[in-house]
Order: structure tokens, then C-alpha cells, then sequence
């Protein structure tokens, strides 16, 4: 009877376990080896993610294994020990935490590299044998010329032996070049590329010539640094709050500086592609070609290929990148920068694994911690999240502050502008008051720029019928459609579904009026008010073409464009020169969010704007147009009591147990039956109820729901959603397994697959 060796293996699915297969005994199969399986009739790569296994199930049920899929690297132990962290904490399987690691075409084009390497392995091992074969004889050659020159004694059959000596030495060494050169062929196939040839697999870096190792702080920045050295020595994460301008990024170089000359490795994230282009060519000058650039709009063949550097790669690196650069094989990291941390782009909603790229880092930086060599992981932010801030006040992290903006540049002047009065003082000409309209051309006169922030795209909001009221609703969403201009449409912003403009109302034939003034209009009004000005615009609508998006940036950055008008994308960690004026038209719709975090979020963004104007010597004006004037979030920024403002926040969170005093975790049911969705929803939520009163008494008190959101159907599914707040105690292990272990089991029982999903921390 054949020996087998017994081993478990990582697929790329939703699985509660990991698959058994044997090996024929003798073979060699190591953990994290990638291999061709079968499962459930259909084939995959797997991982290896455990050998010499005793099966739990039957020998004789057991499938065998292909063989490692040679020329695919090895998946790191430090990898699948974050697959797994991930996975648990999650709430999904290791199988769809490898797939957002892995994807499928990634795998594909690895293997399909791997199969050509072989190919080419082949090949040149050929050409090899034949070159050497050549340089032997070549070598017999002279050799045998060296004895007949020892013995000959004419002048010109000397000089004929010692031609053809020289002759055949020359032939030698351009064989021994061939060969040299094909074995650094060799070594570019395999994947054993130094960073340096691999890093404009990022686009937009130019060669900046030789790097400049030297950072210069000022005496704020050497403080802030030293206190973040103090909390690295104790072994904590350092939060770096510091206001906008101040200059964080400088820190930031200076202690990657210091992590690459010790020869360790650099990972720093970024939340937006769009923030991450503008920081390339900054980090390029100081570290060159040391520089990886990794985010989700590169093409697969580039993100192989950048992988590939960061594992096989002499010399350190640094990835500058967005959440999805921590899954790449990491090795010897000493650093993690978690920029803007604060940012919602940092959490993945969909698919699984529904991870934050700011806690997952958290996690990356105590698995490549050792005693001998540390993994420190900095956040920094001009507007910390409460998490963070509870983290520092919990004594689990370190805050340190950084107060003053960089070399002496001032804070924006406030000024809040009540659309209420000047509505009855006729001061309004459409969504610009005249109060605004003077700042802006006062602005443009002195040569200045002005950033506009409307936190809607589109040209309006709805349509809606002025005879019988009727809005105009996507067939497959219950939501208002949007009007969007050039060309005129409507569009549904959560299926995409797209109609043409109706002139009448479809149920009684009325006018049809549109409201709620979106980014297309504010930018149309600002072309009437502002004829001479060059304007622009920036939404998720541009953003969907790459190139036009970095052409916007880039146009105003250089001074080409005078009004720039977007949405959030706007107020990200940009850095603009000659911006003198920010505005804000109709902010109150960023509070009117059915979100515990509204206030939280507003703030964030309205601090952030701010501190995009005035970055140097001169001091700028931000501009908020609001119809309550008197709400707190407008009075914190006006009057700079943030503490107080955030202790607020946290005293309620803490009086309503809502983060960071609990765990919430929400559990979205969808289905294409209203019906059943509501039936499932109940049905399940009698069962958790059931499950987890033993861990909770007060189960009650801790879940909600199933409820109706907003919008409750999206793309023909009908969704209800159930919300637990776990308590941050010693029973969140095990609440949070029993609620998985419930969801599970009543999908099994149920038949009902594929129609729940579970969000731990909702942004």
C-alpha cells in the first residue's frame, strides 16, 4: 500500500474549514507551498497551510494533492498568520482573506510566469551547455596552441600562433559575457529582481537622480519625533496629532530614513490612490529607486511584478500604498506609518474580508515584531479618531501632539455664513451668498486659488413632479435617481442604472423640477458668477477616468485651474501653494446622515478642509455656508475647543455603549424576496437571541433590529440589517464566536447560503 503524507490546505473560498489532501510519502510539501488541488469538482491553487496532519474524516475519502507548482514562490509564514488574524477577527474564513491577498488572475499570471520560466529554464540550460561545450573547445584550443608556441622558434609562426591565441582568448570571454548575461536573464524570470528594476512598475515617478538622505526638522517636528522614538523604546504605537500643515510627512521620512539604514523595511499607507500620487515624487527624492508604489488601480501584471521585488529584493524597501499593500509578502518590516488614519477609505465594505487598513496594520506590526528586531507601527492624523484617541487615554497607545504648522505658516480665518438670513436679506444668487461670491473674487484679484467643497455629485439630487409630488426612483433601488448633465441623464449612484431625462412626470403628466444642487451645478453657477476664472472639478464622476483625475490635481497644483469644486476627494492630505480660500456650500448635508458618527465625520472633514489653505506664510480664509450656524460641530471649529468637543463625543459613546466602548458588528440580510428577507432576518435574529443570552442577559439591550435602512433595496435586493454592540470585555472572544458558530449553523439548516453578511466595525 502507497505511504501518504497528510497535509491541509488554504482554497480560495468561503469555507468553515481547511481541506485535507495526501501526498505520496517522500515527496517534499512545506507550509505555504502553492499547489493545484481539486474541490467540489473544480480546480485551484491552494496553500499549504499545514503537513503531517492526522485527518479527521476517513484515509480512503481523502483526494490527493498535486505537487508544489514549481517557480510559484512560497507564501510567508507572516502571511498566513495575518490571514488568520484577519479571518477571526473579521468574522470571515482564511479562504477569502487568501483570495483578497491572491486573486485569481494574480495566481494565474504567477503561474502562467512560473510555466514560462520553466520553459525558459529549459531554453537557456540548452544554450548554456551549447556555449560552454564551444568554450571548452576554444580552451583545448589554446592550450594546444601554448605547447606548439613553446617549441616553435620562426618569428612568423610565432606570430601566427600568438594571433590565434589572442584570437580564441576573445572568443572565450564574449561566450563567458553570453553566458553571464543569460544568467541574469535567468535570474529576471524567476522573480529575483532588485527593487530597483522593479519600481516604475509605478507610473508617474520620474528619476530624481541620486536621493537625498537628509530630512530637516524643525524644533516642534525633533520634539514630536523624540517623543514617537520614546513610545517605539516602550514598545507602543505612537498616534501623531498633528494640525494640518504641521508637517507629519517629514517625520514620517525621517524615521524611514533611519529603519532603511539599519537595513529593515518600510511600509506606508496612504487611504486614496489620488494621495498617494502626490506623495510619490516627494518620497522619490528621498528615497529613489528604494521606493515600491502599490494600489488597487495598477494592472495585475504590476502588482505581480512589484510582489515579486518586495520578496526576492536586495536592499531594503519602502511601499507607499493603500490598504491593499498589507497584504503583499512583507519581510523584515521596521516601520509602519498609518497616514490619515482617521480616513473611512481605510475600511473595505464589500467583499469580505470587510477589514480597516489602520487595524489590520496594527495587526502586521506585532507579527513581524521580535525581540531583536522591531516592527513600530506610527498613526498620524490632524483629526485622530475617537478609537485612537480612547486607545492613548486606554494607555495602549501613545499621543503625541504637534501644534505648530510648518516654518510659521498660519491658520486659516473662520467665517460662518447663515443661509438663513442672508435668504431674507436677498443676499443668495443660487447656492453662492454674495458674502461668498466677494471672497472669491477678491481671491482670483490677488492671484489666489479657491478650493469648493460640495459633498454631493451630479447636477441635483432628484426629480421630483410639482403637480403630484412623485420623486423619480430607480426601478432596481428604492432611491431618488440624480440628474446628471453632459449628457443629461439620470443615474442611480448605488446601481448605476442610467435612464434618459423625462420631460413629464410618467404618472400624471406634471412639470417635472429638480433640487438639491450637486458638484455639476455649483460648478455651472460658479462659471456664470466667475466668467473670467479657469474652473474645474473633482467628484467620483472624474475620478473613474485615472488620467483626468491626476491631470486635475496636477493642473491646479500648478497653478493652471483658479475654482476647484468636489466632493470629499477634495479634502484629502493635499498640498497647494497658492490656495487662499475654502468654502463649503450646503454643509449641513453632512450632518443630516443617519449616523452615530455624523459629528465625528463632519468635524474630520471640515478640520481637514481648513487646513488645505494658508500652508505657507500667508494665512487663508475657510468659508462654511450652513443653515444652522449655531450647531456645535460649526462652533468647535470656529472657537478651536477640540478637546472639549472630542470629550464630549466620547462621554456620549460612552452613556449610549457605541465605539470605542463597544464592538459593533452588523449583520446584513439581502434578498430578491422582500418576503423572505423579512421572514430569514426574524428567524435568525430568535436564534442569536437564543445563542448568545447566555453570554449576555441583557441581549435586548445589545441588539437591534431587524430594522429597515436606508435605502432598503439595492439592485433588486430587498436588505434588513441587525446590529449587535458587543461590550469590550472578556466576553467579546466568545460573543463573537457564538454569533458566527449561530450564523453558520442556521445557513445550513436553513439552506440559505449567500444571503448574510457580517461587518465588524462599520465605518
Amino acid at each position: 500500500m502507497e505511504a501518504k503524507r497528510f497535509i491541509s490546505v488554504i482554497l480560495p473560498l468561503k469555507l468553515e474549514w481547511e481541506p485535507c489532501y495526501w501526498v505520496k510519502d517522500g515527496i517534499e510539501v512545506s507550509i505555504g507551498d502553492r499547489l493545484r488541488v481539486e474541490f467540489a469538482r473544480k480546480r485551484y491553487i491552494g496553500v499549504v497551510s499545514a503537513v503531517d496532519i492526522e485527518p479527521e474524516i476517513a484515509h480512503d475519502r481523502i483526494i490527493q494533492a498535486g505537487s508544489a507548482i514549481e517557480g510559484m514562490d512560497r507564501v510567508s509564514s507572516e502571511e498566513i498568520a495575518l490571514w488568520r488574524q484577519v479571518a477571526q477577527y473579521y468574522m470571515c474564513s482564511v479562504g477569502e482573506v487568501y483570495k483578497a491577498a491572491y486573486p485569481v488572475g494574480k495566481s494565474a499570471l504567477e503561474e502562467a510566469r512560473a510555466a514560462a520560466c520553466l520553459r525558459n529554464q529549459e531554453r537557456i540550460g540548452k544554450e548554456i551547455k551549447i556555449l560552454s561545450e564551444k568554450i571548452d573547445k576554444k580552451r583545448d584550443s589554446i592550450k594546444q596552441k601554448e605547447e606548439k608556441l613553446r617549441s616553435t622558434t620562426g618569428e612568423k609562426a610565432r606570430e601566427k600562433l600568438i594571433e590565434a591565441i589572442s584570437r580564441y582568448r576573445e572568443q572565450v570571454e564574449v561566450l563567458s559575457d553570453r553566458i553571464n548575461s543569460i544568467g541574469t536573464e535567468t535570474r529576471a524570470l524567476t522573480g529575483n529582481i532588485e527593487p530597483k528594476d522593479n519600481r516604475t512598475l509605478t507610473e508617474n515617478i520620474e528619476d530624481k537622480g541620486n536621493k537625498s538622505d537628509k530630512i530637516i526638522l524643525t524644533e516642534a517636528q525633533e520634539k514630536a519625533r523624540d517623543e514617537i522614538s520614546t513610545a517605539f523604546s516602550g514598545g507602543k504605537p505612537a498616534l501623531l496629532a498633528g494640525v494640518t500643515g504641521s508637517g507629519k510627512t517629514e517625520i514620517y521620512i525621517s524615521l524611514a530614513l533611519e529603519v532603511l539604514a539599519k537595513g529593515q523595511n518600510v511600509l506606508y499607507l496612504v487611504p486614496e490612490i489620488a494621495l498617494s500620487r502626490q506623495l510619490e515624487n516627494r518620497l522619490a527624492m528621498h528615497f529613489g529607486r528604494q521606493l515600491l508604489v502599490f494600489h488597487s488601480a495598477q494592472s495585475a501584471a504590476q502588482k505581480r511584478d512589484i510582489a515579486a521585488s518586495i520578496r526576492h529584493g536586495e536592499g531594503p524597501y519602502i511601499v507607499l500604498g493603500t490598504r491593499s499593500s498589507l497584504f503583499l509578502p512583507h519581510r523584515d518590516l521596521g516601520l509602519i506609518v498609518v497616514d490619515e488614519e482617521h480616513d473611512s477609505s481605510y475600511k473595505q465594505d464589500s467583499p469580505a474580508p470587510r477589514y480597516n487598513g489602520r487595524d489590520t496594520a496594527l495587526m502586521l506590526s506585532v507579527i513581524h515584531d521580535s525581540p531583536d528586531k522591531r516592527c513600530n507601527i506610527v498613526l498620524g492624523s490632524a483629526t485622530p479618531s475617537l478609537e485612537e484617541l480612547y486607545n492613548c487615554l486606554a494607555g495602549r497607545h501613545v499621543l503625541v501632539r504637534l501644534s505648530e504648522r510648518y516654518h510659521g505658516a498660519q491658520n486659516a480665518d473662520i467665517e460662518i455664513i447663515d443661509t438663513r438670513l442672508e435668504m431674507r436679506r436677498k443676499g443668495m444668487r443660487g447656492n453662492f451668498s454674495l458674502k461668498l461670491i466677494g471672497y472669491i473674487q477678491q481671491t482670483l484679484d490677488h492671484g489666489g486659488q479657491v478650493i469648493i467643497l460640495r459633498a454631493r455629485r451630479a447636477w441635483a439630487a432628484a426629480i421630483q413632479c410639482s403637480n403630484c409630488g412623485a420623486i423619480v426612483k430607480c426601478p432596481h433601488c428604492n432611491v431618488s435617481l440624480s440628474l446628471h448633465r453632459s449628457p443629461d441623464r439620470l443615474v442611480c449612484h448605488y446601481c448605476g442604472w442610467t435612464a434618459p431625462l423625462m420631460d413629464r412626470c410618467a404618472k400624471c403628466g406634471g412639470e417635472l423640477k429638480s433640487f438639491g444642487a450637486g458638484t455639476q451645478k455649483i460648478e455651472e453657477e460658479a462659471a456664470a458668477l466667475f466668467p473670467e476664472a479657469s474652473i474645474a472639478r473633482l467628484d467620483s464622476d472624474i475620478s473613474q477616468n485615472k488620467a483626468l483625475e491626476i491631470k486635475t490635481i496636477q493642473d491646479f497644483s500648478e497653478g493652471n485651474t483658479d475654482i476647484l469644486i468636489g466632493t470629499q476627494i477634495i479634502t484629502k492630505g493635499f498640498d497647494f501653494s497658492r490656495l487662499r480660500l475654502v468654502a463649503v456650500i450646503g454643509a449641513d448635508s453632512m450632518l443630516s446622515l443617519q449616523d452615530f458618527r455624523a459629528d465625528e465625520k463632519t468635524m474630520q472633514t471640515l478640520m481637514q478642509l481648513r487646513g488645505r489653505c494658508g500652508r505657507r506664510q500667508d494665512s487663508g480664509l475657510f468659508v462654511i455656508q450652513t443653515a444652522q450656524p449655531e450647531h456645535p460641530v460649526y462652533q468647535q471649529i470656529k472657537y478651536g475647543q477640540n478637546d472639549l468637543f472630542q470629550a464630549r463625543l466620547l462621554a456620549e459613546r460612552k452613556e449610549f455603549a457605541f465605539p470605542p466602548y463597544s464592538r459593533i458588528i452588523e449583520i446584513q440580510t439581502k434578498d430578491t424576496s422582500e418576503g423572505r428577507a423579512i421572514a430569514m432576518s426574524n428567524a435568525l435574529v430568535s436564534k442569536i437571541k437564543g445563542s448568545l443570552s447566555g453570554i449576555y442577559p441583557d441581549i435586548d439591550n445589545i441588539l437591534t433590529g431587524p430594522y429597515t435602512p436606508m435605502p432598503d433595496k439595492i439592485n433588486d435586493n430587498h436588505i434588513r440589517m441587525t446590529r449587535l454592540c458587543l461590550r469590550k470585555d472578556k466576553n467579546l472572544a466568545k460573543g463573537k464566536a457564538a454569533l458566527l458558530k449561530t450564523v453558520e449553523s442556521f445557513e445550513r439548516s436553513e439552506r440559505y447560503t449567500g444571503h448574510f453578511t457580517l461587518n465588524v466595525d462599520p465605518a
